[in-house]
């Protein structure tokens, strides 16, 4: 299946040097097409933010284009993180494999570290049904770059953050990523604050 699709680093589009280039506003036009009407975040982060986040080194975002026909078919972005996972959350064996790579604060028992955030993660609706790319193989090529980074700079643990929805919080436990805390998130475009699950899994 993975076959089927290739990943590009939204930073060749960007460079001058690259013969990829093509600047942003072809690139906003690359963009426009994509739709994800059951998460306005993802998709407003992709046309609004993708690029901008991609400049300053905040995030990388990575398209995710049918073989066939070239069609945006998703994208995920990934960036370096600091958490806080607090001890009473997780499993003796996760704390032993987190005491390696983290300083726990004696007072709050809990360990902090870097990791790697998978901070979005969508598919293009926009396409017909038969077209889209599943979420396990989306979330597939993003846990395969990250896995190709760990290869270069180290690191052990993967993390993400999900709606309170009981179908996505099911799709990442089922994708072997574990619960260990929640954030309520500050107000966004949209003007809402809204709980978000924190998961993690180890590389």
């Amino acid at each position: 299946m993975s076959n089927q699709y290739f990943i590009i680093n939204l930073r060749v589009y960007l460079d001058k040097d690259q013969p990829t280039y093509i600047g942003e506003h072809s690139l906003y036009k690359l963009l426009s097409d994509f739709s994800c009407p059951g998460n306005p975040d993802v998709e407003f982060f992709l046309l609004h933010n993708a690029i901008e986040f991609t400049k300053k080194d905040q995030s990388i975002t990575y398209l995710v284009f049918s073989e066939s026909d070239a069609a945006l078919v998703g994208y995920f972005s990934l960036a370096i993180k600091p958490i806080s996972i607090c001890a009473a959350n997780i499993s003796k064996t996760m704390a032993k494999k987190l005491a390696r790579v983290s300083i726990l604060n004696q007072k709050t028992n809990s360990y902090t570290t870097a990791a790697y955030l998978i901070a979005q993660l969508g598919k293009n609706y926009s396409l017909p049904k038969e077209q889209q790319i599943s979420g396990s193989v989306l979330l597939g090529f993003a846990l395969k770059t990250i896995s190709n980074l760990q290869y270069s700079i180290e690191g052990i643990i993967e993390f993400l953050e999900c709606e309170d929805n009981d179908f996505l919080l099911n799709f990442y436990i089922q994708n072997h990523f574990k619960p260990f805390d929640t954030r309520t998130t500050i107000p966004t475009h949209n003007g809402k604050a809204h709980q978000l699950h924190q998961l993690l899994k180890f590389i």
